[in-house]
Order: structure tokens, then sequence, then C-alpha cells
């Protein structure tokens, strides 16, 4: 199965994103249902043009864990999200992912938005 690049896993509570995703900024992220232990299974797959961690918390209840990384740019964030989507497929994800209106952003995979 493809790597994810991602940093985690990390249990889905607020105290860990708080503590584990500390900066602003925009990220990628990819969330679990399954139980702290075993393997990571990608559920959703999402990102934050602003502020991952923020992004996150909206998750909390929902998922039991989750990976993350930063990204310089929303655009960065958005060509992860994109990869992530195509690699693993998550089922709770059934939509390709949105760029931000007026971008003119391409899915550098599909080229959907072309």
């Amino acid at each position: 199965m493809a790597e994810t690049g991602l940093k985690g896993p990390f249990a889905l509570t607020e105290a860990i994103v708080n503590q584990e995703v500390s900066q602003k900024s925009p990220g990628s992220y990819a969330l679990d249902q399954s139980h702290e232990s075993g393997g990571f299974h990608i559920s959703y797959v999402g990102r934050s043009d602003t502020d991952v961690n923020a992004r996150l918390r909206e998750h909390l209840g929902k998922y039991k864990r989750f990976k993350f990384e930063y990204y310089a740019t929303p655009k960065d964030a958005f060509e992860k999200e994109c990869g992530l989507y195509h690699d693993f497929n998550p089922p709770a994800k059934i939509t390709h992912p949105e760029r931000p209106s007026q971008s003119g952003w391409k899915c550098p995979r599909c080229k959907l938005f072309g």
C-alpha cells in the first residue's frame, strides 16, 4: 500500500491535536475510524488552506486517529489532499477535493478542473 508521507498516527483528541499540530498553517490530513491499535485505515482525507489544527478539531468525536503535515502554501496542501484521495480512495470522501473558488488550480493527478 502507498505511504501517506504524513506525520502520525495520533489520537484524535483536542489535547493531542493542540499538542502535535501547534502551528497555524495550511496542511493536509488523513483520518481513521478504527481503534488506537493496529493499522491505520484511511477513512477520510482533507485539508485546510489556513489552519490545519482548527480543521482537524472539526472532526473530534467522528474519527479515532489522524495523520497530518504542514504545507507552505494552500496550493501545496490542495495537491497533497488530491494525491491522498487518488492513492487511498477513502470511503468517507466520495467526491474529489474541491479547490478554492477563483484559484484556477488543477488536480496534479487527474487534471480535474482543467
